[in-house]
């Protein structure tokens, strides 16, 4: 009864609208003394972009057999447009620069007043 069973992935969106990402049968053989054992198996899937911008939501995966379903607890997935982006170069330089000249100076400025007392 239990070794033909589906595989679903869907994410459901803000507006609570399911979509399916992949579905897949499978139907597995159980090996001779091991009927009545619970077993347990792992099916990978990489979530690729869904050809928009709008991918954000929470990801499902679903399994069903002939009268049962179970689905996972779900993983929420924020979406942006273009991701992580180093911070440029130059900014680098101009932050290093910047923090260098102010401690630079603060040093000078104590320095000055030291030297008056």
């Amino acid at each position: 009864k239990y070794t033909e069973f589906s595989i679903l992935y869907y994410w459901i969106n803000s507006l609570g609208q399911n979509t399916v990402i992949y579905r897949r049968s499978e139907k597995i053989s159980i090996p001779s003394g091991k009927e009545n054992e619970t077993a347990a198996l792992s099916y990978d899937h990489r979530i690729v972009p869904l050809g928009s911008n709008f991918s954000t939501g929470t990801y499902y995966c679903e399994v069903r057999w002939n009268d049962i379903q179970k689905m996972g607890k779900g993983v929420f997935v924020l979406a942006r447009d273009t991701g992580y982006r180093e911070t440029p170069y130059e900014w680098a330089v101009l932050i290093t620069l910047t923090t260098f000249l102010a401690a630079l100076s603060i040093t000078a400025t104590v320095l000055l007043l030291w030297k008056r007392k």
